[in-house]
Order: structure tokens, then C-alpha cells, then sequence
């Protein structure tokens, strides 16, 4: 969950690297479907990742602290244990397509920063003994640019209660994940404002960007969470990107 993105309208300045590109991505042919472990899955984006991935006939592997929260989900197969365990993971996780990290230690804990940069490296280290070929991770947009030089983390705009969270995933990704050369990992930023926090409306269409902010053309960032996940699932179905990072907006 990005908290972060609780703001829908932003009047930064806002450039783009490359032409964002309008989707909508409903399958003509029927995709093999992929055997996923997902971390995370029952927070606010995993259970939309969890939706999107059941939906879409993939076979998925939850990992979860407490078995009761999915007791009821069909289709899925539901492991009590810690995901930042590397061997516990890899154990997990070997025979997979893939790995995706919903992985957040809470926007209440006040380790939130620690733990996150101590505990992602750990999961990409699971991931990469599974030997499992992709990790898809989802990622903040505290580090997406609204000018040239200027992160969204650095504008001085996120409430403070919300920086831990935004900083250490940020660093982790630009000190740690843009580093990593072993595994075939993405880094999925979500517009400044991620479903309101709630659940939206799957409309099946977003824009695709690089580093930089999405707007529409009344300057709001916005995506719901659906649409998001969406994204995540084509992403894992019809690789696009590799060992980079990618958004999504309306």
C-alpha cells in the first residue's frame, strides 16, 4: 500500500522521457497460465494483485501471516511463513514462473524504514536461490520525477508520517534493485494516487511511462488499484520489461 498516493492532484511541472502509450490489454488468445508466488497477499495491493491473477486462471501460491484472512479464497494455495526468510522463500518458491512482492512492514511500524531496507534485499536473495526466472515487485512512486532532478520524495509535498515508507523503498530501489544483475526483476510504480486507498474500478486501460510522473491532461496522477494490478498480471503474462522500472497512469 503507498500511502503516498493519497493526493490526486498535483501542479509540479511534469516532463516525460518517453511517449506514454494507452492500453488496453484483453488477451485474444488465451495465455499459459503462470504458477506465481505472491507475497503480500493481503494487504491492499496484493489482495487486488490475488484478484487479478485467480481471475485470470493463473495458479498462485499466497504467503501470509495468517492463514485466516484467505481461508476462504478458491484456487489458491495459502503458506503461513516468512517471506523474508531467503531459504524459507526459496524453498517456496522453486518450480515457479515467478515472484511477486506486494512485501510492505507496515505503514504503522515505527521499523518501517528499517526493516523494509533490511528485508527486501532478503526477499530478492530468495527469489534469486529459487532460481525462479522473474521477480515483479511492487514499487512506490516516491521516485518517479516531476522535473528534471526533482523525485516526488524530494518535493517536500508527503506528509511526514508517510516518509519512512516512501524513502526506504525508494532507496532500495535506487541503491540496491537497479544493481541487481542476476535475476530478471521489474520495479512497478503506480500514478501518485493509487485507488484513493479503496477499491476502484477495473476499467482496463492505463499509459505506460518510464521515470517520470504521469498526469492526464488536468494534471491528476491516478490509477485505480485494479488497473494496477492489471498491469502487474500483463506485465507477468507478456514480459515488456526487464531489470528496469516502469509506471502506470490513466
Amino acid at each position: 500500500m503507498n500511502p503516498f498516493c493519497k493526493s490526486r492532484k498535483t501542479n509540479l511541472p511534469i516532463r516525460n522521457h518517453i511517449e506514454p502509450k494507452e492500453l488496453s490489454l484483453t488477451p485474444k488468445k488465451r495465455i499459459m497460465a503462470k504458477n506465481v508466488l505472491l507475497i503480500g497477499a493481503t494487504g491492499f495491493v496484493g489482495s487486488a494483485l490475488l484478484n487479478e491473477l485467480v481471475n485470470r486462471g493463473n495458479q498462485v501460491t499466497a504467503i501470509v501471516r495468517d492463514v485466516k484472512r484467505l481461508a476462504d479464497k478458491q484456487n489458491v494455495e495459502v503458506v503461513v511463513a516468512d517471506a523474508t526468510d531467503p531459504e524459507s522463500l526459496a524453498r517456496l518458491a522453486a518450480g515457479k514462473d515467478a515472484v511477486i512482492s506486494a512485501y510492505n512492514p507496515g505503514w504503522t511500524n515505527p521499523r518501517q524504514y528499517e526493516e523494509t531496507l533490511e528485508n527486501y534485499p532478503k526477499i530478492v536473495e530468495g527469489a534469486k536461490r529459487a532460481g525462479v526466472e522473474r521477480l515483479l515487485i511492487v514499487g512506490g512512486a516516491g521516485t518517479l520525477f516531476v522535473k528534471p532532478g526533482l523525485r516526488l520524495m524530494d518535493t517536500g509535498t508527503l506528509p511526514g508520517a508517510w516518509i519512512p515508507g516512501v524513502k526506504s523503498l525508494g532507496e532500495f530501489y535506487l541503491n540496491t534493485l537497479m544493481k541487481e544483475d542476476e535475476i530478471d526483476w521489474i520495479f512497478l510504480s503506480p500514478a501518485a494516487n493509487l485507488g484513493n486507498l479503496q477499491p476502484g474500478t477495473r476499467t482496463g486501460k492505463y499509459r505506460v511511462g518510464k521515470d517520470d510522473l504521469l498526469v492526464d491532461e488536468k494534471g491528476d496522477s491516478f490509477i485505480s488499484v485494479e488497473d494496477y494490478a492489471m498491469a502487474m498480471v500483463d506485465e507477468l503474462e507478456t514480459p515488456k520489461h526487464h531489470k528496469e522500472r516502469f509506471t502506470v497512469a490513466y
